[in-house]
């Protein structure tokens, strides 16, 4: 009898988690131990989608999934022909966990709580054998002619045969990957919301429109355009179509130093002739209601009377009285409101870079390295990035099942 097959996986978030069962239940003879440095796992399943955990999203067809990918698309395709969000449902069913899906597609326990996909994951490593250690910060990584030793901060040796690093985003995952031969693509932030220094605007924070055509400008880059909700906030924008622009945008923004100009088309379902038309039929309708207490539009009246506003005309003005002038200002706001983004704000909900391992020095048949024999990698360790709605999550869930299924074979 040979010596037990010895695993370590570093990182105790989704693809960890996942990464480390699969592996247990591929090789069950197998010793899997998951590292983790915080003393309590899965922080970012807890807090995701509002502490709800948007485990994956509605969208079983492996072709239109990586579309939603700015970074690794194409790398996910085979991947996601192996283990897709149909997979990762069918899954957690399975262990008694049922998710349900939203109108928008985004799928979520249907407990609605974070808790739910925590206490699985934790029950699964129980159950296969996998040694869970918390506190154990690592702080070097040695190839030996075996495998690896894993040095923890404590001073510990630890040694195996096989190594899964997925340590997210975190800059000590990427030094160890760069030491062990990868080349990191340098990670900037990836779903954020826009600054957008004006008063008058921040006052409407909470106002929303859905759907919105937001069309990103960035100097010297081809324009980006994004259709969804809006949301306006105290510092600028937010909302489902700005958060697909940031991602989209991640790295043009990030070296025009989030500098850019933001167009809005607050009412995609009509052309800017029919925008005028019914301008110019209020004029004729209602001539001696004022203009501000007067929207011909299906708007927020907060965000109309912040248009009459920019326009430059104030509340007592009546349609009769609208100037030409005026009026092609209103056209034009409504049609491709112009906002000057100066800075990024967060997204509580997630935290996401793009950046990391570059993909061509990974097999994504396996997930392991080709520079370094022995080493995989899943999750957000990878230069990969989703947008919004459960994406970032299902790239754990698979890349974390890929990896562990091709440890354990």
């Amino acid at each position: 009898m040979g010596q037990r097959m010895r695993v370590i996986v570093m990182g105790g978030g989704a693809a960890g988690f996942f990464g480390a069962i699969a592996a247990a239940e591929a090789a069950p003879d197998a010793q899997v131990t998951l590292v983790e440095a915080a003393a309590k796992p899965l922080g970012k399943v807890r807090i995701s989608g509002g502490g709800r955990c948007n485990v994956t999203h509605h969208c079983f067809d492996p072709v239109l999934l990586v579309q939603h990918y700015p970074r690794g698309g194409k790398a996910l395709r085979g991947a996601f022909t192996r283990f897709q969000p149909q997979d990762t449902v069918a899954w957690f069913k399975r262990r008694g966990v049922r998710l349900k899906t939203e109108a928008d597609g985004r799928m979520f326990p249907t407990t609605d709580d974070a808790e739910t996909i925590v206490d699985c994951l934790m029950r699964e490593t129980r159950r296969v054998g996998v040694t869970l250690r918390t506190k154990a910060a690592v702080t070097a990584v040695e190839k030996t002619a075996g495998g690896f030793t894993v040095m923890l901060k404590s001073g510990e040796p630890l040694a195996c045969d096989r190594l899964l690093l997925a340590t997210g985003s975190h800059p000590p995952g990427h030094r160890l990957a760069a030491q062990l031969g990868h080349t990191i693509v340098p990670p900037v932030p990836s779903l954020f919301t826009f600054n957008v220094p004006d008063k008058a605007l921040h006052e409407l924070a909470g106002v929303a429109v859905d759907p919105v055509e937001a069309k990103l400008v960035v100097p010297d880059t081809k324009p980006l355009t994004q259709t969804g909700p809006l949301l306006v906030t105290h510092w600028g924008l937010s909302g489902p179509a700005v958060l697909k622009l940031s991602a989209w945008g991640a790295r043009s923004l990030h070296d025009a130093s989030y500098r850019a100009t933001l167009q809005v088309n607050w009412l995609p379902s009509m052309t800017a002739e029919h925008i005028r038309a019914a301008l110019v039929a209020a004029k004729q309708a209602v001539p001696k209601r004022a203009i501000a207490n007067h929207c011909p539009l299906d708007l927020p009246k907060r965000l109309w009377r912040y248009w009459v506003q920019q326009a430059g005309l104030d509340d007592s003005v009546t349609w009769a009285n609208l100037p030409k002038k005026a009026l092609n200002q209103l056209v034009e706001a409504i049609a491709r409101g112009t906002f000057q983004i100066q800075g990024k704000g967060v997204f509580k909900e997630e935290f996401v870079t793009c950046g990391g391992v570059k993909l061509s020095e990974v097999n994504f048949q396996t997930m392991e390295s080709r520079r370094c024999p022995g080493l995989y990698f899943a999750g957000e360790v990878l230069d990969i990035d989703g947008v919004t709605g459960g994406f970032n999550f299902q790239s754990a869930w698979t890349t974390g099942w890929l990896a562990g299924q091709a440890i354990g074979v």
